[in-house]
């Protein structure tokens, strides 16, 4: 990089040729400060992105949320283009591409969609309480992207290309499992170093940390499929063979099954039988969420489920359960933890404590950067917040200085590792 083409805060931002100490503090100080301007302009984007309401489901929604990332990322300089989904509701994902003059080749992920209906901010509006802003997926995973768009703000006023490429991610099926867009966050992650995702850090209360997380489960889905045989409700209920019954039964004697299995975890969420009263039902159906942090677990799983259900309360009926596997496993391994540790130092610098987090059982798309190991992926580089697939969902206004002092500095340092 030319020192001629950089300004002054690009320099000390970098600390190119300086080599001192004193160098380095006033470059933090600089940051610090460009962090702080660009804090209301954040929030207004923040209520921009909050007031598209994108449901997984809402095909209209994630359009508009895709346009309105796009036009961002154009107007920071990226290359963008949009790739449609491999399966799901058909949105597309948005994808932008930097080139620079450095060597290393970075990646930032965030997630458009959210998990409520439409309609939700009649209900549940955009409004500010004190340090508190709420909103329908403001925290995850609106304050993410945020963070992405204001952070390369920032370092673009800095003069700063100091990477081989930088490329975002906006993917339009998180909370449905990355089913359309999985395949391509992997293989895009396996041509980078370096992948910060940008789920939300939870809010915490004084004296604590917000964190950076090295693990996240991996997700499978259970389908559990009783077969009896229908009669007359009234008239000649014991000539029926009640899939109702015997799915109660089997729900009952697997729903522990999961806690002698290290690593899995199961829970029957769904269930559907019958289709009119007076009918013995034939048919029962549920539904399980597997959470997994071995890479056998499923195998496993479905070995102990199968012996399970040989034991039946209602006899002449047929009970089969099939998981079909999703989302993998995110475990960063050594270097994302040597990757997070430099966020605490970063942390530091601006007197915030910063927490390194294991595991979670809540899954995420570091699953499918990290899933080939080539790139060193850490999660949760998005705000802080709280009530995240619920009522009342919020980040904290006090978080968005730090995480963005975080972000760039991240990608700083990151840029100028061997």
């Amino acid at each position: 990089m030319k020192t001629r083409l950089v300004p002054l805060l690009g320099l000390l931002l970098l600390g190119v040729n300086c080599g001192s100490a004193t160098a380095l503090a006033a470059a933090d100080e600089k940051l610090k400060a460009a962090a702080e301007q660009e804090k209301a302009p954040l929030i207004e984007t923040l209520h921009d992105m909050v007031m598209i309401e994108s449901g997984s489901g809402d095909v209209e929604g994630l359009k508009k949320m895709a346009d309105f990332t796009e036009a961002r990322l154009r107007a920071l300089g990226a290359g963008t283009e949009r790739r449609k989904t491999t399966a799901g509701a058909g949105a597309d994902m948005v994808i932008g591409t930097f080139e620079g003059t450095g060597t290393r080749k970075l990646m930032l992920i965030a997630h458009m969609d959210t998990v409520y209906q439409h309609g939700i901010l009649a209900t549940e509006p955009y409004h500010v309480d004190g340090t508190r802003i709420y909103g329908p997926g403001i925290a995850d995973d609106k304050g993410g992207i945020a963070v992405v768009l204001h952070a390369l703000k920032i370092l673009k006023d800095a003069g700063w290309r100091d990477y081989a490429r930088l490329t975002v991610s906006f993917n339009p099926d998180e909370e449905v499992g990355s089913i359309g867009s999985g395949e391509i966050i992997s293989a895009l992650a396996d041509q980078h170093d370096v992948v910060l995702s940008c789920e939300p850090t939870t809010a915490s209360p004084p004296g604590h940390g917000e964190s950076l997380r090295l693990g996240a489960s991996g997700t499978a889905t259970a389908t559990m499929t009783v077969t009896g045989r229908a009669s007359h409700a009234g008239g000649a209920p014991d000539r029926g063979r009640n899939a109702l019954i015997e799915l109660s039964h089997q729900l009952l004697q697997t729903r522990d099954v999961a806690k002698s299995i290290p690593g899995t975890q199961l829970n029957w969420t769904t269930s559907q039988a019958g289709t009119v009263r007076n009918q013995i039902p034939e048919k029962a159906v549920a539904g399980g969420d597997i959470r997994l942090t071995v890479p056998d677990g499923i195998g496993k799983l479905q070995a102990a489920l199968d012996e399970k259900i040989k034991d039946k309360l209602v006899p002449d009926t047929e009970t089969v359960v099939k998981i079909v596997a999703g989302r993998p496993a995110f475990r960063s391994g050594e270097r994302g933890r040597a990757l997070a540790e430099q966020g605490r130092a970063i942390y530091a610098e601006i007197d915030r404590k910063l927490e390194i987090v294991e595991m979670t059982g809540g899954a995420t798309d570091a699953g499918y950067a990290n899933r080939d190991g080539k790139a060193v992926v850490v999660e949760s580089f998005g705000l802080a917040g709280f009530g995240a697939h619920a009522r009342d969902e919020y980040i904290d206004t006090n978080s968005i200085v730090p995480r963005l002092y975080l972000m760039t500095r991240m990608l700083v340092e990151q840029a100028k590792a061997k």
